[in-house]
């Protein structure tokens, strides 16, 4: 039986993918592989393996304590260069934090990234590269899930959205990397159609561009909602009550928001960015800019053949990042470090 603890304080703040993607590891561990894993969450007992999925200050403590962690894997969903845009810092403290960031990295055994692009990046930092592994982001049908006519209605019902809109959703934290204020630009020259974001300023002022944004967001165009935060139990029909995805950022990792879109059926459209290529392509619709996405989507409005095939997309990358696949990925993952 494999010891392993999980370390990690991604749920304290609400509205980050880092929180899902290490809800849905919990979840596959405990409910898959709990006859051949030992979990513990965030205790200090001995352990084979010691996972960190975030970086607090103790869990870098607790590395010098190598009898004690056994293999610590360190879960890499961002780096210095992808956190420009999210959150305003001080020049003296932005570089303090990237510099503890990249040598919190460097204390672990074993890197696992979410995104391959992120393996020369690592590397150009002077972390060997068979240190590192790319394991995918993924999401449980559990969990995402396509509902049925009568839970759309409802779920239309409870955000006043008018049950024959076309309703584009986009999901993030409110700030300039996701691309939020294109999302509105795209909203205005669209005013037939319903554009709903979810999400929020996870990390309060010191968001990016806080200040223009929340100005945005207390007074959006009449066709546009702000919704909040929304809990993750209800963010399923959130993305049921859509008729397309739409995520307009400049700079991600492996975002869940786009897998839970996609295992709940909802065909998605994406800035054409080179970090969704290898991982995503063949199962979105992408454009470069503003007037690309206002084509996509006048295109998708009739819900015609187009809107038919980017269905199909959706529900075959659904199926390729399923937990199905990725449990027999994370299993043989823990059970090669135990053995080495």
């Amino acid at each position: 039986m494999i010891k392993l603890t999980m370390l990690s304080s991604a749920e304290k703040v609400k509205g980050q993918g880092v929180a899902s993607a290490y809800r849905e590891l919990v979840n596959l561990v405990d409910e898959r592989l709990s006859d051949q894993i030992d979990m513990k969450i965030n205790q200090w007992g001995k352990a084979d393996i010691t996972h960190y999925h975030t970086v607090d200050f103790p869990f870098y403590l607790s590395t010098f304590r190598k009898q004690t962690r056994g293999v610590r894997v360190g879960y890499v969903h961002f780096l210095p260069e992808t956190m420009e845009g999210s959150l305003k810092l001080p020049g003296i403290a932005r570089a303090v934090f990237y510099k503890y960031l990249i040598s919190f990295y460097k204390r672990m055994d074993e890197i696992v990234v979410v995104n391959p692009s992120f393996i020369p990046k690592l590397t150009a930092y002077d972390i060997p590269e068979e240190k590192i592994h790319y394991i995918p982001n993924f999401v449980s049908k559990k969990t995402f899930y396509p509902l049925d006519q009568h839970a759309k209605q409802a779920a239309r019902a409870e955000y006043g959205i008018r049950q024959d809109d076309f309703v584009v959703l986009g999901v993030g934290q409110v700030q300039h990397r996701k691309g939020v204020l294109d999302f509105i630009e795209v909203a205005k020259a669209l005013p037939d159609v319903q554009f709903v974001w979810a999400g929020g300023f996870s990390f309060g002022k010191i968001t990016s561009g806080y200040e223009e944004l929340k100005k945005i967001y207390d007074a959006p165009p009449a066709n546009v909602k702000f919704i909040g935060i929304i809990d993750r139990v209800k963010m399923n029909a959130c993305f049921n009550m859509a008729d397309l995805f739409f995520m307009p950022s400049y700079n991600e990792l492996f975002p869940m928001a786009i897998l839970e879109g996609m295992s709940a059926g909802v065909p998605i459209l994406l800035r054409d960015l080179d970090l969704y290529e290898e991982i995503l392509d063949g199962y979105y619709a992408k454009a470069v800019d503003n007037d690309g996405f206002i084509q996509a989507i006048q295109k998708l409005q009739g819900k015609g053949p187009e809107y038919a095939e980017l269905q199909v997309k959706a529900a075959n990358g659904a199926a390729y990042y399923s937990e199905d696949r990725l449990t027999e990925i994370w299993k043989d993952f823990y059970q090669q470090l135990v053995k080495e």
